[in-house]
């Protein structure tokens, strides 16, 4: 454990796992903004798909972000357990060394990092190791996607579900009273379909593609839904 704050007498930096809000750069908060300008590292995700969108989104408030010294950590778009864990581990690792420089890291993640972010998983390491991180809250995509569709998510004593939709019980999950938030959809959006138009009493769903990105869409009907869509697609379902 590092007690002192140093590391053969050199002072150690700080992991802030940051976010940038869920696409529009004018939804990044003041301090993940501030943050961005005075660490001396940013971290970014590579997963071997779309280029970094977290970045881009800093890049439209912080300019000089371009100028910082980047930290590109492999996260391979996996749900292979083993592969994960050893991926983890590995980026982690690289971090606590440029924590040990005395480097402050700024890990940018989109929306807010405590939900479905990869960078938990990081900072829990990190933290198991003795070494200071902190996480900085973004705005949650669904908050952004249910702003965009000009509607509330609850009311008074409603629930309000945040369900993977590209995992195994989606279909109970839907029964659950209140408002339900599928993120994750990756390529079910065509399954999940499927199911919200064989219930016996269909719920109002609308989706919001890419909110706050460029090519956002908008959709209020289920039989409307593009099957394609991307993964940053969130579909907002209530009774």
């Amino acid at each position: 454990m590092i007690s002192s704050m140093e590391y053969m007498g050199n002072a150690i930096g700080k992991l802030y796992g940051l976010g940038v809000g869920p696409g529009d750069p004018e939804l990044m908060t003041l301090k993940a903004a501030r943050l961005v300008k005075e660490c001396s590292m940013i971290a970014i995700p590579v997963t071997g798909q779309e280029t970094n969108v977290a970045f881009a989104i800093a890049k439209g408030v912080v300019p000089e972000i371009i100028d910082r010294e980047i930290l590109e950590l492999s996260m391979p778009m996996t749900r292979d357990k083993v592969k994960l864990q050893e991926s983890h581990e590995t980026a982690a690792e690289t971090i606590i060394s440029e924590l040990k420089k005395g480097k402050d890291v700024a890990f940018l993640t989109l929306g807010d990092p405590s939900i479905y972010s990869t960078y938990i998983y990081l900072h829990n390491i990190v933290v198991a190791r003795g070494y200071p991180a902190e996480i900085i809250p973004g705005i949650p995509s669904f908050c952004a996607a249910a702003a965009r569709l000009n509607e509330g998510l609850t009311e008074a004593g409603e629930a309000l579900h945040i369900i993977p939709a590209s995992y195994e019980g989606v279909e109970e999950a839907l029964a659950l009273k209140g408002t339900k938030v599928l993120m994750k959809t990756g390529k079910s959006i065509g399954k999940i379909k499927a199911l919200l138009q064989k219930m016996d009493h269909p719920p109002t769903v609308k989706m919001v593609e890419r909110c706050g990105m460029t090519g956002e869409r908008v959709f209020s009907k289920v039989e409307d839904f593009d099957e394609n869509a991307s993964y940053f697609s969130i579909l907002v379902v209530k009774d």
